[in-house]
């Protein structure tokens, strides 16, 4: 098992979550693709609920909105993500959802899980070293530009966790482990996991 960044394993029970599963080999990626969106709205739906925050009062309700926003985006941002890298021949379903802390603030982490396969692991952990080494404000200038002269990186470009570090100032963290599995297929599983204050 390795993790990077700011990876929390184990959540205090009495706190309230949600988790969703998916069986990626059910239905066609396509058709699914279309979901991803409305899983990510459902969550941040669930989530500004438990917000201790009153809906009536005008100030309130633009924190509410604003909350609503980022978590909706990181949510599709790591479901897209877990969809796309996920390994078909794994069989392994994808977990996705959101759990709730408070310290001095209210904090939503957000989390999904999919396997992986080998090579875009290798790919995920380059990019992980990069953002921890480099200025995530130029690295994003960088990125973006490869993506727009179509060079072979942009595969895996990282804009959407360069987006959620630099406007949401979230904090990631990935868990990898290897998964022995019993048909003869051993498989790594990658936790991508993202928290916010709202």
């Amino acid at each position: 098992m390795q993790i990077f960044g700011e990876f929390i394993e184990q959540f205090p029970p009495e706190k309230d979550s949600l988790e969703l599963t998916f069986t990626p080999s059910s239905i066609p990626l396509k058709k699914r693709w279309r979901n991803n969106r409305l899983s990510a709205y459902f969550i941040a739906d669930y989530f500004t609920t438990f917000l201790p925050l009153d809906d009536g009062d005008m100030a309130q309700q633009k924190r509410i909105k604003d909350s609503q926003s980022a978590v909706s985006y990181v949510a599709n941002e790591l479901l897209e993500n877990a969809m796309k890298y996920n390994d078909e021949n794994s069989n392994s379903q994808i977990q996705f959802g959101v759990h709730f802390l408070e310290n001095n603030h209210l904090i939503a982490v957000i989390f999904a899980t999919n396997s992986i396969k080998s090579n875009d692991m290798k790919k995920l952990q380059d990019f992980i070293a990069r953002l921890s080494s480099e200025d995530t404000e130029s690295l994003y200038i960088e990125q973006l530009e490869k993506s727009a002269s179509n060079e072979p990186e942009d595969e895996c470009s990282g804009l959407g966790f360069l987006t959620i570090i630099n406007d949401y100032s979230g904090k990631i963290g990935w868990k990898f482990e290897t998964i022995e599995s019993t048909n003869s297929y051993d498989f790594n599983l990658v936790t991508t996991m993202v928290q916010i204050q709202v």
